[in-house]
């Protein structure tokens, strides 16, 4: 009973002692709004409002349907320029895309011939632009083919092809990016509070003050534990409510409470992970850079931005002993699908297993340092 009373009074400790670092209260403030807002938003894999012009030197009807073909939001409303301004107007990144129009085009298509329609690209917005060629071409496919056949209806096939998009419809881009940056910033956030956390008190000398104390190494390093975990929970909380749900409208497929159950298994490792590069760092300047070189790692490794099944075949087997792989697999698994326990319980039992490994091992480490200071 002792024992759980020094934890529970030394974790108060450490959340009154993060709540009056105001820069660092800023920081995970801004890391699970703004942050995460502007990710999801500032980025997209879809062509959006996307500048394109026509230079239309043929003149004709058809050629006036192909240019109203284009229009928002994919689109910008298109400018007509002349052949010598394309040059220019490319150098100067006033369009993405330049469409040229030969001449006698209709009269040409509708004597059976195939003439050629030039596309200029710029492709400085090297994902826009590869998307965007194939919008172009699609579009103007579909218009011409429309035309000729004097119909909007496509011609029978040998095949119907029917497709269907699951857990994301639309294929919004923030549905996904906003949840990956959730989890990103969960890791990030918990390991930076638990690591400064350490070596605040080294520093302050606040740590010689708790040897002195009637308090084990276990004690200090649960308590650190259990606040920095609920701060980080209580941001997550918010910002799933307010960011993803309010503000950005992605929907919660699964259950809520077994996502936040699996994150509660995840912060055993992330905090423990704080604890382990705080103990081994000397300074805060040196903490930073072991923060690049460990956090970047789990993310890119985790499978949140790229799936696993595009890394070779030999480091997939490492990241599948990496906690931020299998927390990746079950959020997947719980927000977009909608499983329940018994599609998530391996990545469950994994995150446990290597997260209560690594702080016991992070304990042990901890605990040496605590009595080489004595």
């Amino acid at each position: 009973m002792t024992s759980l009373l020094n934890i529970f009074w030394l974790g108060i400790k450490e959340i009154r002692s993060l709540l009056s670092d105001w820069v660092m209260v800023l920081f995970v403030a801004y890391a699970f709004t703004l942050a995460i807002y502007v990710q999801a938003t500032g980025t997209s894999s879809e062509v959006n409002n996307a500048s394109i012009a026509f230079v239309d030197e043929d003149g004709s009807a058809l050629s006036k349907e192909l240019t109203n073909a284009f229009y928002p939001p994919r689109f910008q409303t298109p400018r007509t320029i002349a052949a010598g301004e394309v040059d220019d107007a490319m150098d100067q990144g006033r369009f993405m895309f330049v469409v040229v129009i030969p001449p006698l085009l209709e009269k040409d298509l509708r004597a059976g011939r195939q003439p050629d329609i030039q596309v200029n690209i710029d492709a400085t917005a090297m994902q826009q632009a590869g998307i965007g060629a194939n919008y172009i071409k699609n579009i103007i496919n579909d218009r011409i083919s429309s035309i000729l056949s004097r119909t909007d209806t496509p011609a029978t096939g040998p095949i119907n092809l029917v497709i269907r998009k699951m857990f994301n419809p639309n294929g919004i881009s923030s549905w996904f990016i906003s949840v990956v940056a959730i989890i990103n910033q969960i890791t990030l956030l918990t390991v930076v509070l638990c690591g400064a956390a350490v070596i605040r008190e080294r520093e302050h000398g606040t740590l010689e003050h708790l040897l002195v104390m009637p308090l084990t190494p276990f004690e200090i390093a649960l308590a650190k534990v259990w606040a920095n975990s609920v701060v980080i929970l209580l941001a997550t909380g918010v910002s799933l409510l307010l960011i993803v749900h309010m503000a950005l409208k992605v929907l919660f497929a699964g259950s809520v409470s077994l996502w936040f159950f699996g994150v509660v298994l995840y912060l055993f490792f992330a905090t423990a992970l704080g604890i382990f590069l705080g103990t081994i760092s000397r300074s805060m300047a040196q903490f930073a850079l072991l923060i690049i070189l460990v956090i970047l790692s789990l993310m890119l490794l985790s499978g949140g931005n790229t799936p696993v099944e595009s890394q070779p075949e030999w480091l997939q087997y490492i990241t599948f002993f990496l906690p931020s792989r299998h927390f990746v697999s079950f959020s997947q698994v719980i927000i977009y699908r909608g499983g329940g326990i018994e599609a998530v319980w391996p990545q469950f039992l994994m995150v446990s297993a290597i997260g209560l490994g690594f702080f016991a091992y992070s304990l042990a480490i901890f605990r040496k340092s605590i009595a080489a200071t004595k």
